[in-house]
């Protein structure tokens, strides 16, 4: 494999310059529960917290 450094223009930006990351709490958005809707356009999905822990995002 090749690997190639990128070019200056390329790079990430600075932690300082890179626009902040929305982040929420899991629990949060299911208000302590195990599971919440997210609407997208004209699409519901439904957020679901395993007893592992894990999530699961399904159409």
């Amino acid at each position: 494999m090749n690997m190639r450094t990128a070019p200056e223009t390329l790079k990430a930006a600075p932690e300082s310059l890179a626009p902040a990351t929305p982040a929420w709490n899991a629990t949060d958005l299911t208000r302590g529960g195990v599971q919440a809707r997210i609407v997208l356009d004209d699409k519901t999905y439904t957020l679901r917290i395993t007893r592992a822990g894990k999530l699961i995002l399904t159409k």
